[in-house]
């Protein structure tokens, strides 16, 4: 009886699963499956109510019951899209194909003109594209890299760089001469500054605003500052025409040159050696390892040199003078200059050479001269000229970016920012009231430290992302006042 019972049982169990694999041979089950996927693309796990048309089988599959909202989360909207596609294409114009913005007075809107001096026609016509200035709003681009015009500033105002109109901090330096060939302050890679004021040198460290008197002069002046590439050693001429070699962190003196017969207004390290350039007309080339006082003398200037600059790779040596001349020498050939500059109409004290293009320099010259002129060093070519109103005293390119710091004297006194590209001034910075004649810039490129006549240095930061924003509110509001002895 039980063995008819079973096989009652089985028969139905048969039937029924008959049942059940007919609707999947007529392919009902393929429907239902194909719309249950679909169901899972669309909201995966929305709604329970649908997954509970389920059949049971042999196995206990869990239901998922989180819900995921993937799909509508990260789709951005319409509006942002455009956003981001607009502000990389700014990006990618002005930087790729060096396009500059211009603003369209008639409807505010950003148009791209074309900056690039290579042309395959005489009638080139600009290629100009227009890009809706609403759409400039995207976490996706470092503003930092855009120079725009301040007629834009409403616009784009919250994107721009925005450097302090006045220094962080103000050091009394008194007896700081107001010379113009003379060189009296440098910044080392140890991030110590070093002032000479009238006979004497001071180390203030950068970190600790610690001071310390490096050395007095009884019967001398000290005329120019200079540190070396690598290690503690302070380059130091005076007004009667010695080099002293200083060790800062022994505080002694390692050696003492005596070659040149007038002062020594400029100093410059390349590796192992230094360069001097003096009042007597004279380059001297040293060799610290050597014990001969120098290994060759140059003299192609006709009156005072007041400028030296090794270049990055320490191969070329360029030379301002008196004499309204530029030079630039080879390391490896020391008897006369590759090339010789005569535009400048003043006296070129002013050399800056580029860190991010090899071969580029730019020089600046005096009161009748006014003008920033770039070279091309490898090939002796000039390549663009800047008149800036007034006297050039110093020129210093930023680290990091492709931009250019210049002092000036008579008449503006001031400190101005350029953008390379152009040269177009991204900032101008005042507070000195007599000629801003020295300048210097920390190791890590953030801070400038100017040095007037008006015997005060004032450090400004050009890079305020260095700064937090309780400091740098505060460096703007209270600059501080200390004195460097």
């Amino acid at each position: 009886m039980s063995q008819l019972k079973l096989q009652h049982c089985s028969s139905s169990c048969v039937q029924s699963s008959q049942c059940k694999i007919e609707p999947m041979i007529h392919g009902k089950q393929t429907d239902r499956i194909s719309a249950q996927q679909q169901e899972n693309l669309i909201n995966l796990g929305n709604s329970d109510q649908k997954r509970r048309n389920t059949y049971a089988g042999d196995r206990f599959i869990p239901m998922i019951k989180k819900k995921f909202n993937i799909l509508s989360e990260t789709k951005a909207p319409a509006q942002d899209i455009a956003s981001s596609q607009a502000a990389l294409e700014m990006l990618y114009k002005q930087q790729i194909l060096d396009q500059e913005p211009v603003m369209e007075p008639e409807n505010g809107s950003l148009k791209f003109v074309n900056q690039n001096n290579f042309q395959f026609k005489s009638d080139h016509s600009h290629y100009i594209d227009s890009i809706d200035p609403k759409n400039y709003n995207s976490p996706l681009v470092d503003h930092k890299y855009f120079a725009l015009p301040e007629t834009m500033s409403s616009y784009y105002g919250k994107y721009i760089r925005k450097i302090a109109k006045v220094p962080f901090k103000v050091l009394d330096a008194p007896q700081l001469q107001d010379d113009f060939y003379l060189n009296l302050i440098d910044w080392s890679n140890q991030n110590t500054l070093s002032v000479a004021l009238s006979n004497c040198v001071y180390l203030w460290n950068a970190q600790s605003s610690k001071v310390t008197k490096l050395l007095d002069l009884s019967n001398d002046i000290v005329t120019s500052v200079g540190w070396s590439l690598r290690g503690p050693f302070l380059g130091v001429g005076t007004n009667n025409g010695e080099v002293q070699i200083w060790d800062a962190c022994k505080l002694q003196k390692v050696r003492t040159y005596k070659s040149h017969v007038a002062r020594v207004g400029t100093l410059c390290f390349a590796e192992s050696m230094l360069s001097s350039g003096s009042r007597d007309k004279s380059i001297l080339q040293r060799d610290l390892r050597q014990k001969e006082d120098y290994f060759f003398k140059q003299t192609a200037h006709k009156q005072e040199v007041c400028g030296l600059k090794w270049s990055p790779d320490s191969q070329l040596l360029a030379s301002g003078g008196n004499d309204n001349k530029l030079y630039i020498w080879s390391a490896s050939q020391h008897d006369k200059p590759i090339f010789k500059f005569t535009e400048h109409q003043a006296a070129v004290k002013a050399i800056a050479w580029s860190p991010h293009q090899h071969g580029l320099l730019a020089s600046g010259g005096g009161t009748a001269d006014k003008t920033i002129r770039f070279w091309n060093a490898l090939e002796g070519k000039l390549l663009l000229k800047e008149d800036t109103g007034s006297q050039v005293c110093n020129l210093m390119f930023s680290k990091m970016d492709n931009e250019l710091i210049s002092t000036h004297g008579y008449s503006q006194h001031q400190i101005i920012l350029w953008k390379c590209n152009g040269m177009k001034r991204i900032a101008t910075l005042v507070g000195h009231t007599s000629r801003v004649l020295y300048l210097a810039m920390s190791p890590d490129g953030y801070t400038i430290v100017t040095g007037a006549g008006d015997e005060t240095l004032r450090f400004w930061n050009i890079y305020p992302q260095c700064l937090n924003e309780s400091q740098n509110n505060k460096c703007q509001l209270v600059p501080q006042n200390i004195s460097i002895r």
